[in-house]
């Protein structure tokens, strides 16, 4: 019987002798919890949640087949009989909720963050610190028998399958590109001997493991670098590896060192399906779309019109391991969609720290962060219904408390509502549509427009307050000129700033900002070519000649600090926010003292220079203050949020500590 809404994505499929429930794959993500044993037991609850939701094929993140191809010390690795029986617990626990699993085998090559890295040459990564010794013909043709033996060895350790990392840059992909494969041996110099590497490794693992046993290859459909593989031997590459006993072609984009942004909240959904759906039509084995695909309606789309065969959602797997059975029982509006914010999943991996999600702290502390039914049926009080009082709302009431929520607006979101009105942040009202189906699921007691006193919540057991924030004003001499407003003023609408403006502080609220205030509406070809993102066909890697955005107006960004603007961005998406603000002329200044502000616009002093910025409107972002007072007078309860600490806009510790607060009650 077909799915109502989704009948195609839902839709079984066999691949060798495996049939998956659905065309659903969690994409590989490397978590941290991978690379120790005595983690094991966390790394199976992580993926068993998933598997209990109901996805199709869960990825592993990468284990290497060499202690060379290490992405850091000591990192997950599979090259030993012990290591395959030690996986047993994963994929045991993965099998007793009727799901799937596959192991991804990953050599990082330049990318690996230690000295025993080795490449195809030893040119240096610039995203790593070591420089790779280049591998001799010997040692090229154990790694790809070595790769063969860790997909022999996942079969053992219990895997459905396995995927063989050869896009984002790892050192199969270096093997096929002229940028770092400068070889002149069997494994270099043409095209067609650079593809030798990945093909001898799908070759060697299909005869060690028969004809069924299923191998998904992660193809680079676009390197999105310089001197990457163009399209033909894209498709060269495809058709060998069909030959050689692939039996889905994973997709992927982009090598990490490339600066175009393929993931992140500002590339717009399903921005890559018509790359996937160009090679479908050169293979016959299926074919898997990835990449900013986070709702089933979007996934089922791509399924129906032929795209893929599959659709590959990592991050959207992380942020609520129920995806697919919530899809399934007709209730996608409860789904908590991920928003591609990057900052506690892959910042959290790029840091050396174990992956988590901003929407859902719970990912990858499954073991840890129980929200276990309470005993007591005590009532608790949230003031506050930012995403930290969000949070602790929706957490309570999941634990059986008695919860009513208390909110001064007429709508819930408090800053995050701001957040989502910047370009390119949209999905960030997901959130908010997730948290208010969450609260009218769970029979919260929700009051907005309602201000309280401690007298009104005397008679709750527990008082939980995350009455956020306000905006920081700075003591300038001027600050309250009339061209004067807040950020908030800006992002609410409240305000419609002139044509020239000036912006004080440039942390994340004030690039978020400086972005809005430049912002063009562009569709999905203005984005690409704002990007440099070419036809593959004409351009080799994808990669062109970038196209100037447009500037709705003349802005000009300042801060105090000396620092570079916006150094303190995310790991993995600041570069691509600043780069935005190049793209768009905002004008950047550091290290300025604050003089006045009058009708001449804002004065400021720079390296003991005094100069006017000339404006209409000065946007203040120079930080919040919490939003206290009741905390204080009531003498009693949990503060959470913004209101116990004003740092910038950070959801992530927000929600984060409103679970926790609740899970300790």
């Amino acid at each position: 019987m077909t799915h109502p809404l989704y009948p195609h994505l839902l839709e079984p499929i066999r691949l060798g002798s495996l049939t998956l429930r659905n065309r659903v794959v969690m994409g590989s993500m490397h978590t941290g919890i991978e690379d120790h044993p005595w983690d094991i037991d966390k790394l199976a609850a992580f993926y068993a949640e998933r598997a209990r939701g109901g996805t199709g094929l869960i990825i592993t993140g990468g284990f290497s087949p060499t202690k060379h191809g290490w992405l850091k010390p000591f990192a997950s690795e599979m090259s030993t009989r012990m290591q395959a029986m030690r996986q047993r617990t994963v994929t045991g626990a993965v099998h007793d909720e009727g799901g799937a699993i596959a192991l991804q085998v990953l050599h990082a090559g330049r990318y690996a963050f230690h000295p025993l890295s080795q490449g195809a040459s030893n040119r240096k990564s610039p995203i790593t610190p070591f420089r790779p010794s280049a591998m001799s013909s010997k040692e090229v043709d154990a790694t790809a028998t070595a790769f063969a033996k860790s997909v022999a060895l996942a079969r053992k350790g219990g895997y459905d399958a396995v995927e063989i990392m050869g896009s984002e840059g790892y050192l199969i992909n270096q093997f096929l590109a002229a940028r770092t494969n400068d070889r002149d041996d069997q494994w270099g110099g043409s095209s067609a001997r650079r593809m030798h590497f990945p093909v001898e490794i799908v070759r060697r693992a299909r005869e060690l493991v028969g004809d069924d046993f299923p191998i998904v290859y992660r193809i680079s459909l676009l390197d999105l670098v310089e001197d990457g593989q163009s399209w033909e031997e894209t498709v060269e590459l495809a058709l060998h590896l069909q030959d050689a006993g692939v039996t889905v072609l994973n997709t992927g984009i982009g090598w990490h060192e490339a600066r175009v942004p393929t993931i992140i909240t500002q590339v717009p959904r399903g921005a890559w399906v018509e790359h996937t759906a160009r090679l479908k039509q050169y293979v016959d084995v299926p074919v898997c779309a990835s990449n900013r695909i986070n709702t089933p309606e979007l996934a089922e789309e791509i399924i129906a019109s032929g795209k893929a065969d599959l659709v590959s959602m990592a991050r959207p797997l992380l942020a609520d391991p129920f995806f697919v059975a919530k899809a399934t029982d007709e209730r996608a509006d409860e789904i908590n969609t991920c928003i591609a914010c990057n900052q506690a999943c892959l910042d959290h991996v790029f840091e050396n720290k174990r992956a988590s999600c901003l929407v859902n702290p719970r990912a990858c502390h499954e073991t840890e962060l129980v929200l276990m039914p309470t005993l007591r049926k005590k009532t608790v009080a949230v003031v506050g219904a930012g995403p930290a009082g969000l949070a602790a709302a929706t957490s309570a009431a999941e634990r059986g408390f008695g919860v009513s929520l208390f909110e001064k607006a007429p709508e819930i979101g408090g800053q995050f509502r701001l957040a989502m009105a910047v370009p390119g942040k949209e999905d960030f009202a997901e959130t908010l549509r997730y948290f208010g189906r969450r609260l009218e699921v769970l029979g919260v007691d929700v009051r907005l427009g309602t201000e309280v006193t401690p007298a009104d919540l005397a008679a709750y057991d527990e008082v939980i307050v995350a009455t956020g924030v306000e905006p920081r004003l700075p003591e300038i001499e001027g600050i309250d000129h009339p061209s004067v407003v807040s950020y908030a003023d800006v992002l609410s609408g409240r305000v419609v700033p002139g044509k020239r403006v000036a912006v004080i502080g440039a942390g994340g609220i004030g690039v978020d900002v400086s972005h809005w205030l430049t912002h063009v509406e562009e569709d999905l070809d203005d984005w690409m070519a704002h990007w440099g993102v070419g036809d593959p066909v004409l351009h080799r890697g994808g990669l062109a000649e970038p196209k100037p955005r447009e500037s709705a107006r003349e802005v000009t960004l300042v801060q105090r600090k000396s620092t570079p603007i916006g150094i303190g961005l995310g790991k993995t998406s600041g570069w691509a926010h600043r780069a935005v603000l190049k793209q768009s002329g905002i004008v950047q200044v550091n290290g300025a003292t604050y003089d006045r502000i009058d009708d001449a616009g804002l004065h400021v002093t720079v390296d003991g220079e005094q100069r006017v910025i000339e404006c209409d409107t000065v946007v203040v972002c120079a930080g919040q203050e919490s939003v206290r007072s009741l905390y204080d007078d009531l003498g009693r309860g949990h503060l959470i949020g913004g209101a116990d600490v004003a740092a910038e806009l950070d959801a992530k510790r927000a929600i984060d500590q409103g679970t926790r607060v609740v899970a300790a009650l």
